[in-house]
């Protein structure tokens, strides 16, 4: 598939590309469950980036700029292999994140809760109306086209999600520096994990999904004006960023919060809760509240739309039922935003039958993750194939040192991503999950369907 015809003004920046990441990556959803790991999660979130997060983007940007065409992963796959490993991998993607959704949407139910009466946040009839109310109004938006969807995902994520996260961090420093207590201990025995107890490594797997998504940038890659100079830079600098941000971030809940206390979907709000009543800051609570639901639809528009185009291309090779692809007069793909949402209302289920609010999250946030690392290990394959079946195809941004760079990156991304695949199986510390022969059936049922029904679908077609 040939890159000469695609040819888009060379117009963006360093500071373009770290907006991009850094808007993509950051969110609030993962916070409360990481700052279970108090200082050691400055441990698990350089491993973390080191091993997966920097690989995952550098081999995007090459991927990118080499296949700048409309459909990403899509694209890719079937370059390098067929359009049924195509299909297989972009599947995976859209059933990852229709996972995903609900779990930032609890959130955001449980912020306005947390207003009108944090009980609430428990409840799992108000927990599952209320997201399926937020939803399917952030699919109606998606609807009126991309002109829309923009202005909710740009102002949203910006005021919704960077200003709580920087106020939280403001708050933890200011904290610490007078002299109020704190409840984790900054050393270099609690630095290092001791790994005692096997169920923490479970929230380790919302390490690595809170660190997905850098891929984004990447398909703007071709539309840099150094590819070269630029995108590295630009990797630094939204990578410092967005690291620094989650560690300090979980750090600032984790020195204000008790970890037994810590509730992974309210944890955040608890957080702010303890800053505002010590700094006589109450007032400032339905506004915070106000701020992240924001930020909460903007993370959900931002990627709603996303593995619906990569699916609308995947029906151009007949592998979708043409009845799906119909787009309406804002060329937007509205019957594939409808079964997206169908999905999304049975996944919701789980906050009714699950015993708590907060089993239920987890259970969809560890299926969302387990989905989204095959996902990942999917690409890293795909990057090795392209470079070995496609070596002709220029790429504007190339990942260094040649095939042994792209070998060593793969391979520390697969290693992760298998690595964290296998403690999602562990029901986290902390959280009563049920019946746990319940627990495994379910993600190695969702993990069974979501990639042989695309499989079965792509053999019929």
């Amino acid at each position: 598939m040939s890159n000469q015809s695609f040819q888009p003004k060379k117009i963006m920046g360093v500071f373009s590309l770290v907006m991009i990441n850094v808007i993509a990556v950051d969110s609030l959803r993962s916070l409360p469950a990481t700052a279970q790991y108090g200082f050691s999660v400055v441990f698990y979130y350089l491993f973390a980036g080191l091993l997966f997060f920097i690989p995952t983007a550098l081999i995007a940007g090459e991927l990118a700029t080499g296949w700048p065409e409309t459909g990403g992963i899509y694209v890719w796959a079937k370059t390098a292999f067929n359009t049924r490993i195509a299909f297989l991998l972009v599947c995976l993607q859209w059933t990852y994140n229709v996972c995903w959704y609900p779990t930032i949407l609890s959130l955001m139910a449980a912020t306005l809760a947390y207003c009108i009466n944090p009980a609430l946040s428990h409840n799992h009839t108000y927990m599952f109306a209320s997201i399926m109310i937020m939803f399917w109004g952030i699919a109606l938006i998606n609807c009126l086209g991309m002109k829309c969807s923009n202005y909710l995902t740009s102002f949203s994520s910006l005021v919704g999600t960077l200003i709580p996260i920087g106020l939280v961090i403001v708050l933890g420093g200011i904290w610490l520096l007078s002299g109020h207590h704190s409840e984790i201990s900054f050393s270099l025995h609690s630095f290092i994990p001791t790994f005692s107890n096997f169920h923490c490594l479970a929230f380790f797997t919302l390490v690595l999904f809170s660190l997905m998504g850098m891929e984004m940038s990447a398909i703007h890659a071709k539309e840099v004006k150094n590819p070269q100079r630029d995108y590295p830079k630009a990797l630094l600098i939204s990578g410092t960023l967005i690291l620094g941000s989650f560690i300090f971030a979980s750090l600032a809940i984790a020195v204000v919060v008790p970890s037994h206390q810590l509730n992974v979907v309210t944890g955040l709000l608890e957080a702010y809760q303890l800053f505002f009543t010590s700094f006589h800051m109450r007032w400032m609570m339905p506004i915070l509240a106000l701020l992240m639901v924001c930020g909460g639809a903007g993370g959900v528009g931002a990627w709603l739309l996303g593995p619906v185009k990569a699916l609308l291309v995947a029906s151009q090779d007949g592998l979708l039922p043409p009845a799906l692809s119909v787009v309406n007069r804002f060329n937007a793909p509205y019957r594939l935003i409808i079964l997206q949402g169908l999905v999304f209302m049975a996944l919701s289920t789980a906050f009714l039958f699950m015993p708590s609010v907060s089993a239920g999250f987890w259970l969809l946030s560890d299926l969302a993750a387990q989905l989204s690392l095959l996902f990942y290990i999917g690409l890293f394959v795909v990057a090795i194939r392209l470079r070995y079946a496609h070596p002709e195809v220029k790429r504007a941004f190339n990942i260094p040192f040649g095939k042994a760079g792209m070998w060593a990156l793969c391979i520390s991304g697969i290693t992760c991503c298998a690595f964290t695949i296998g403690a999602g199986f562990l029901p986290p510390a902390g959280i009563e999950m049920g019946s746990l022969i319940r627990f495994e059936l379910f993600l190695i049922g969702g993990i069974i369907v979501s990639c042989c029904l695309p499989l079965l679908i792509a053999r019929g077609k």
